[in-house]
């Protein structure tokens, strides 16, 4: 066996997986049992045990009591598998005549992105073209947003990525290697969850404010955390619970997606804590199609994540980043305006459920885009393809949950004009009150969730 440093458990399942991903153990193959595998191994039985399921949990072998274990006959394994993941496939084929109530980002771009394109156009660099840590403008521009947020920035701990999923991409493939365990909240954003599963990350979870907690005694590869307007249940870490486990985590890598952090209703965005990797992104405080998203970490951290990118793309959209450019320059006013939006929406669809579905159970969001809505007594998964077939798209709350718990709610964004949450709701009211007597039959269509 290649000699590797780590967890025992983890260097066994390290070198299964590349066997199984190599084809040198096919699918199909029945393992040895565990007590075989570990006498011939000279290892406890607990670490072969602890080896099998991991591989499990990443869908590379199937263990079944009284039948043993065995490497699934399929196509190309887990780690090489095209995504499952709904928010990614209903954006390659989004659906005809469905409502889309489980999308929650800007639906269409405000009238101050249009003249920041066009006010860029007239900017363009004279060079290459090419800046994989970013455009030196848009760099400065974010590192004195920050300073004057409260967290001194220079532009060399600034990267610009192609979004703010481009942004964990990096830092996943930085950071996460196979086995690897990763602690984040349950529930929390499916998209930065499809990537450490896509890493063959191990994932160990708590509920959202408790991540301090999770980690006496542990020390994860990662601590994931979205600490401000909560993705889904809006709610928000106090400063406190920011410095605490900032402290806990110590020399822990801690990322904070703070890609909602400015769409508080009450206050502005914390602090940017500077040993903490911090991700943000335009495309919730202007528009989805407006791909810009950045990493503000320390130097060292920016620059390897720069050569990863550097490698992926040779560095994002230059008028993009010209426009971002723009944009920042009057930040506080486009801020403020997406915010408005948001609370009258929020408003809206709160009166809304009380009144249509008074059943449903949620807290009323401190900012973000999403109420977190409990359905008492009620499958979610189930709910969501009668509502499908009542023309109305929603996510249930198990594709956010790696614990396997919230089975009985609902992410519901608040991002659509009035008319439109009053469709969604009243189609959504239907399908509730046809729920008890109509099966819910398979999947229709994929559901989205960004």
């Amino acid at each position: 066996m290649v000699r590797r440093r780590g967890s025992l458990y983890l260097l066994l399942a390290s070198r299964l997986r590349e066997l199984i991903d190599e084809g040198r153990v096919p699918g199909g193959t029945l393992l040895p049992p565990d007590r075989v595998l570990a006498a011939g191994l000279a290892v406890g039985r607990t670490t072969v045990v602890a080896a099998y399921d991991l591989l499990r949990q990443e869908g590379r072998l199937v263990r079944r009591r009284g039948s043993g274990t065995w490497v699934p006959q399929a196509g190309p394994s887990p780690a090489r598998a095209e995504t499952a993941n709904p928010m990614f496939l209903n954006l390659l084929e989004p659906p005809d005549g469905v409502l889309q109530f489980a999308c929650a980002g800007p639906l269409s771009p405000p009238a101050s992105v249009v003249e920041a394109h066009r006010r860029a156009l007239s900017r363009l660099p004279d060079d290459m073209g090419y800046h994989p840590l970013g455009l030196p403008a848009l760099r400065a521009a974010l590192a004195a947003h920050y300073t004057s947020s409260g967290t001194p920035t220079s532009p060399d701990e600034v990267l610009v990525t192609t979004g703010g999923q481009q942004a964990l991409a990096l830092i996943t493939r930085a950071l996460v290697a196979p086995g690897d365990e990763v602690l984040v909240e349950a529930p929390t954003y499916p998209g930065a969850l499809d990537l450490f599963r896509e890493a063959a990350a191990v994932l160990r979870h708590a509920p959202p404010g408790g991540l301090a907690d999770a980690l006496a005694g542990v020390r994860p590869a990662l601590v994931y955390a979205v600490p401000t307007c909560h993705n889904p249940t809006g709610s928000s870490l106090s400063p406190l619970g920011r410095r605490r486990l900032v402290r806990v985590a110590g020399e822990v890598p801690l990322v904070f997606d703070d890609a909602l952090a400015h769409l508080d209703f009450t206050a502005p965005a914390p602090p940017a804590a500077p040993s903490v990797i911090t991700v943000g992104s335009l495309s919730k405080i202007v528009w989805g199609g407006m791909r810009v998203g950045w990493v503000r970490a320390p130097r060292a951290v920016v620059a390897r994540l720069a050569r990863f990118k550097a490698v992926h793309d040779l560095g994002s959209a230059v008028v993009e980043q010209l426009a971002a450019v723009e944009l920042m320059r009057d930040f506080e006013a486009v801020r403020g305006e997406r915010v408005a939006f948001l609370r009258a929406s929020h408003d809206h669809l709160c009166g809304l459920l009380r009144s249509e579905l008074p059943e449903w159970e949620f807290t009323a969001a401190t900012g973000g885009q999403t109420l977190w809505v409990r359905l008492p007594g009620a499958d979610a998964a189930a709910y969501a393809q009668v509502a499908l077939r009542h023309g109305v798209a929603v996510l249930p709350g198990g594709a956010l949950d790696p614990s396997g718990g919230s089975t009985d709610r609902l992410r519901l964004p608040f991002v659509a004009q009035p008319e439109v949450i009053t469709r969604a709701v009243t189609g959504l009211a239907a399908a509730w009150r046809r729920f008890a007597t109509e099966p819910a039959g398979p999947p229709v269509v994929p559901t989205i969730a960004v």
